[in-house]
């Protein structure tokens, strides 16, 4: 079996949701379907960790370190990701080694 490559992904809200006003039920309903699909994630042991900053929405990130096979992996993993689809958020994809964890 060939070793998995480790990503590390930084998601940014699209400034249209920078004020609560500008909220869809859709944003919200993709949202609830990306926190489904990385703690699936999370149980099948390819999302390391998955979690934002507390700032508020315009200063936010949202952080993800997950496996794959890949790059043509990895980005086709974000590629299903109901807020990126949704536009809800943009998404920067990185290679990554975790060095150092508890």
């Amino acid at each position: 079996m060939a070793e998995t490559k480790q990503f590390l992904c930084i998601y940014r809200l699209n400034p249209r949701l920078y004020a609560e006003a500008g909220w869809t039920e859709g944003d919200r309903a993709s949202v609830n379907e990306h926190f489904q699909m990385l703690s699936e994630g999370a149980k099948a042991g390819r999302v390391i960790v998955a979690g934002r900053t507390l700032d508020d929405f315009r200063n936010a990130l949202g952080i993800l370190i997950f496996e794959a096979a890949d790059e043509a992996e990895a980005r086709a993993f974000l590629e299903a990701d109901p807020v990126v689809r949704a536009g809800v958020m943009s998404v920067e994809l990185h290679p990554y080694r975790v060095a150092v964890s508890r």
